[in-house]
């Protein structure tokens, strides 16, 4: 009887593997042998192995990739790896910031952004920008990014009211359009938004166009004097939830240590998988929230009349739109965007820009209460507008030869008037206007 039941599971048994090799060699014959390399079993084996889910997460983590589960089917885990697309990569990103220059130091750290062919953004103080202006253009002309750190960052000043704030960041502005053409519309607060910026502070430059960064990562540099290398990289390098690093650094004066630790930065963040970026006003910044002091500093909002002459037309500045492209007797000069304005069919322009860009120039007359304007340098033709009653009047010597009522603007506290009236009223015998796709274009001759 044992023996019986022993050569019938015998049996069974041959017939099994005699089935399995039919099988394996019909699948072989059809190419499908290796995509059946594990049974379900064994695949939810493998799938629930401790260890197995913290491991890849532990991976990923590492890496900065998003990566997506595969779920595997009866076709196995070659099949899923074959048809699988590659999970989006969500790269790392560093942004480098550089505060209060440029200085005799910016040099040696454009130096090392070149070699490594990096890009990085440069906050800059206006009053550097002035002793500094050739490495304000190789900043710009390098593909770096500009941005406006104010003019003199003096916290006394630059906190006492949004005024005084808006005053230095708009001086600042023309110093480094006046280098590279055109305006930053990045802006750092000196010390951070934290403590300085309230309401009033962040609502009014946005309306204007402009976009406030702070950092989420900050070297230290600036903590005290004569920070050592080590501490500033230590500082320097961390990884921060989301990828996005916008790390604060120094290349004013007195910040050589922060250069010596500039290559060690560098280096970290490459061996941590990250790229390396530009701000843009596009991105979303890196913004700290207003808190109790600066709310505590009960600072009076600026009146509907300031904001009105000074935010309301800012923002055009920053958009797109058609330049203005003046021949004045042969010499070329460019009003952009929210560098004029067309009211009732006339261009409007800032008086003492126009002048100063065609070789004249403005001057106030405190005494008979008017502005003195000049279109070039040896005109004989001497333009007064009174500010009390916008008469205009054409003076050659010492005569009055024409006289007009003016529309006059007042925009970011500077006075606006008709082009027309100004040229016309300075002896010029013809204006011809035409506008197409590209620009706007006035010939006066």
């Amino acid at each position: 009887m044992v023996k019986k039941t022993f050569s019938v599971v015998l049996g069974s048994i041959g017939v099994v593997l005699a089935v399995m090799a039919i099988v394996f060699c019909a699948s072989v014959r059809e190419g499908r042998a290796l995509l059946q390399p594990l049974t379900p079993l064994v695949q939810n084996a493998v799938s629930s192995a401790p260890g197995i889910e913290a491991a890849k997460e532990k991976s990923s983590a590492v890496m900065g990739l998003k990566t997506d589960p595969v779920h595997v089917g009866q076709t196995g885990l070659l099949a899923a790896n074959m048809t699988k697309k590659a999970a989006p990569v969500s790269p790392k990103t560093v942004y480098l910031t550089f505060d209060d220059g440029p200085s005799d130091l910016t040099g040696q750290v454009l130096d090392m952004l070149k070699k490594n062919k990096i890009g990085a953004t440069f906050f800059v103080l206006g009053e550097q920008v002035k002793k500094y202006p050739q490495l304000i253009s190789r900043i710009y002309e390098e593909g770096h990014a500009v941005g406006n750190h104010t003019y003199d960052h003096n916290y006394t000043e630059l906190y006492q009211s949004f005024p005084v704030f808006w005053e230095q960041i708009k001086e600042t502005e023309e110093e480094i359009r006046l280098i590279t053409g055109e305006r930053p519309q990045l802006i750092r607060a000196p010390g951070g938004t934290a403590g300085h910026f309230d309401d009033t502070y962040f609502k009014l430059l946005q309306q204007a166009g402009y976009v406030v960064t702070d950092w989420n990562v900050d070297s230290g540099d600036s903590k005290r004097r004569d920070v050592p290398a080590a501490e500033i990289v230590k500082g320097a390098t961390t990884d921060v939830p989301g990828g996005k690093v916008v790390l604060l650094m120094h290349d004013g004066p007195g910040h050589s240590e922060s250069v010596k630790a500039l290559p060690q930065i560098i280096s970290w963040y490459k061996a941590h998988g990250y790229q390396f970026g530009v701000l843009s006003p596009q991105d979303p910044p890196v913004q700290f929230k207003v808190n109790a002091t600066a709310r505590g500093l009960k600072r009076s909002a600026p009146s509907a009349a300031w904001i009105q002459s000074h935010i309301a037309q800012n923002a055009a500045l920053f958009e797109p739109g058609k330049p203005l492209r003046l021949d004045v007797g042969g010499l070329e000069t460019t009003l952009d965007t929210g560098e004029y304005s067309i009211v009732d069919g006339h261009y409007m322009v800032p008086l003492r820009a126009l002048t100063e860009r065609v070789g004249g120039s403005t001057v106030w007359d405190s005494a008979g209460a008017a502005w003195v304007a000049s279109l070039s340098a040896d005109a004989a033709v001497s333009l007064r507008i009174h500010a009390d009653t916008g008469r205009l009047e054409a003076v050659e010597g010492n005569q009055v030869i024409s006289e007009a009522k003016l529309q006059m603007l007042t925009v970011n506290g500077s006075l606006w008037v008709p082009l027309r009236s100004l040229f016309e009223a300075s002896g010029y015998a013809g204006i011809t206007a035409s506008v197409n796709d590209e620009e706007r274009r006035v010939t006066i001759y």
